[in-house]
């Protein structure tokens, strides 16, 4: 007999060979002028660092990221697919271009897991299974472009319920009861645009360490989420030209796939940050409910703000560990208190 619990697995499983199969098609097109390609692997959860459970309680993300792309390869065609006359991705500029693959996974539960059914005034439960590929373009030293595009699914299908229920009756705590309550299946695309500048903070370094702001502009569009935002960070250490900051799950403060392993040293290193981002909210459809059918639902509030800080930890430039925090305002009306996200990331050349 096939339990919930194996499918569950299988179904991570079959996420996990996907991945490296992508992988490898991907790194047929690339040339490898960085040399290495990167793998990074992603998790967030409410409970990493807080005894917490709820709102949005878990997000998995894994991604592979090309070599420099050659001039002639099928990933570098998406770029000259783009109109020539206007501002993004201008090729004359270009000084490195890359190509990510990624697929991921968001589970979004109300504060009290225990009612049943879930409270009309909490957060509903859905969860949110997607994949998607983004074209990376860094201009200079100093500016880099991100264009992604995702494509997933909401409700049954997303595989929430399995995920986290399966995962408390396998460390031992209670399961959560309104799954039942769910959102319902609903194909999700999102279309996101940002652009991030490096900004280096003369006179300061002391030897390797180094300080500069990376500030970000940014939108993204489809059924899921549309909102724009804009942010900054801060970052204290070394290697600060090599990337624009760790990757995060859509929404949050913005990092991307994005690393130059020609602009680290090999060693040890990394930096501290902190950062700030604000958004303004169109449609959240975990918060408002099914797009064309009737599904719970909550008053979204249309201003969100996330503060994150952390750390990036180099072994060589091949190997990377990110730590972090993030504190995220209410999101809808009624919420009790803003929610606290851990975060660990793992990166790693190929």
């Amino acid at each position: 007999m096939i339990t919930a619990r194996t499918r569950a697995v299988a179904s991570r499983a079959a996420l996990l060979a996907t991945i490296f199969i992508v992988a490898g098609l991907a790194a047929g097109s690339a040339a490898r002028a960085d040399e290495y390609a990167r793998v990074n692997l992603l998790e967030e959860n409410d409970s990493l660092y807080f005894k917490t459970d709820k709102h949005y309680t878990q997000g998995i993300r894994f991604s592979y990221l090309t070599p420099t792309l050659a001039a002639d390869g099928m990933w570098a065609g998406l770029f000259h697919a783009l109109p020539a006359d206007t501002p993004f991705f201008n090729a004359g500029d270009s000084s490195d271009r890359r190509a990510a693959v990624l697929f991921g996974q968001s589970v979004f539960t109300p504060d009290n897991l225990r009612a049943r059914p879930p409270s009309p005034h909490d957060r509903p439960y859905a969860g949110w299974l997607y994949g998607g590929a983004s074209l990376l373009q860094r201009s200079g030293a100093d500016m880099l472009e991100n264009l992604e595009f995702d494509i997933g699914v909401v409700g049954p299908a997303a595989l929430g319920k399995q995920v986290q229920n399966d995962w408390h009756q396998l460390i031992g705590i209670r399961q959560a009861n309104g799954w039942t309550n769910q959102l319902q299946n609903e194909p999700g695309v999102l279309l996101s645009y940002e652009r991030l500048w490096r900004i280096a903070v003369p006179g300061v370094a002391i030897g390797p360490i180094g300080i500069d702001v990376v500030p970000q502009i940014g939108a993204t569009l489809g059924n899921v989420f549309t909102y724009g935002e804009v942010g900054a960070m801060l970052r204290i250490g070394t290697n600060l030209g090599a990337d624009f900051g760790p990757a995060r799950v859509r929404p949050a403060l913005s990092g991307t796939d994005y690393f130059d392993g020609d602009k680290a040293d090999d060693g040890l290193g990394g930096y501290f940050y902190i950062g700030t981002q604000g958004r303004v909210v169109a449609q959240n459809i975990f918060l408002d409910g099914n797009t064309d059918r009737t599904s719970p639902s909550v008053a979204r509030k249309v201003l969100v703000g996330d503060v994150q800080s952390g750390f990036a930890f180099e072994w060589s430039r091949r190997v990377r560990l990110d730590l972090s925090v993030s504190l995220r305002s209410d999101e809808f009306n009624g919420q009790h208190s803003p929610d606290e996200i851990g975060t660990v990331g793992l990166s790693f050349a190929l």
